[in-house]
């Protein structure tokens, strides 16, 4: 089992081992981490699929890193994954000995200028992302609701694990754009805490989860239908999914129609792996090409496939590529949805 080691105790041992060793020519990727510890680091709780997706790879990722480091994976929740994001940027050592993984709405509420964020997503190098799998709203099967249509005619309280997150913002965003009547209730750790929050009546859905999570976290609530899966949230249709409307599909004019289709653009790296700025580019590229080999493992996939949990994995660079866009979007849709994320 993989080590959960006080945040303090991994963070100081990351930050001694960012010391320099003196002069000397530059070391290979192999050289510098024989040896070393990298630490994989995941901004919710333990249990949903961020983390449960983190600890898969982390198995197999050090075995294909030139010099073959120990992974340790750690949990550092707070502030919708904003918070691991932050100390990513400012705090973590910048040696390659960092990996997080990231929550794929970062890139949008940096774009909207939401408060809390000092990261910028274009810093930070971009390993790899293992899936595109679109994120779903969903209600329990004891509050009677079972399409989004109903949530148009009743209340409808939804878990979340904060503001900065896709948990409280599509349901928000809804609320706003299409008049829905989701409750939010924010603060839960994880997406795991509100899976309990829903089997003891807290709350009556989750406002975000990703429909690989609920595959392979959840495959019998499934099938018993214990869940209900109201909207999709993604640039195309899911095929397993055909029924469910996209978020942008319920929107009643062109802006709020762009608007939903930027909040929803990010589920194309929906589980991406990053390291900050400041890495020697052989090592970027080193964790680069693990990534891939990784994602091509048999050993890894077979373990995927028995959990199953959905790989369709992308490249550092594209996953980047498509961070770097939506920064970049059209100014009234960022604004737009800046209104949004702020609440206004």
């Amino acid at each position: 089992m993989l080590s959960r080691r006080p945040l303090f105790t991994l963070f100081t041992a990351c930050a001694m081992l960012a010391l320099p060793t003196g002069p000397g020519k530059a070391q290979s990727a192999a050289d510098f981490y024989r040896g070393k510890t990298i630490t994989m680091a995941v901004g919710t709780s333990p249990g949903g699929d961020y983390d449960l997706r983190m600890r898969m790879v982390s198995r197999y990722f050090g075995r294909h890193i030139p010099g073959n480091p120990t992974i340790i994976a750690t949990n550092m929740p707070g502030a919708g994954q904003m918070l691991v994001a932050n100390w990513l940027a400012s705090v973590a050592p910048r040696d390659g000995t960092v990996i997080v993984a990231i929550s794929q709405n970062l890139a949008v509420y940096q774009a909207t200028a939401a408060s809390g964020v000092k990261y910028d997503v274009r810093q930070f190098n971009w390993i790899g992302n293992t899936t595109d799998s679109p994120n779903v709203i969903n209600s329990w099967y004891t509050t009677s609701i079972r399409t989004i249509e109903d949530v148009m005619q009743r209340e409808l309280v939804v878990g979340a694990t904060g503001i900065a997150s896709g948990s409280y913002l599509y349901p928000h965003a809804l609320n706003t754009l299409v008049g829905t009547k989701f409750k939010i209730v924010t603060g839960y750790p994880g997406g795991n805490d509100i899976n309990l929050a829903m089997e003891r009546g807290e709350v009556g859905g989750r406002g975000s989860n990703s429909w690989a999570s609920w595959k392979s976290t959840r495959p019998q609530w499934l099938a018993e239908k214990k869940i209900f899966t109201l909207v999709q949230v993604g640039v195309r249709r899911n095929p397993e999914l055909p029924d469910i409307p996209r978020l942008q599909e319920l929107a009643h004019n062109d802006l709020d129609r762009q608007v939903l289709t930027f909040i929803s653009a990010d589920t194309a790296i929906s589980r991406p792996l990053v390291t900050n700025a400041g890495v020697p580019r052989e090592r970027v590229e080193a964790l680069r090409q693990a990534f891939e080999t990784t994602m091509k493992d048999p050993d890894f996939l077979a373990e995927a496939a028995k959990s199953k949990t959905d790989i369709s994995p992308m490249s550092g660079e594209e996953a980047q590529r498509i961070a770097r866009a939506t920064i970049d979007a059209a100014p009234e849709v960022r604004a737009r949805a800046a209104a949004l994320i702020e609440g206004k």
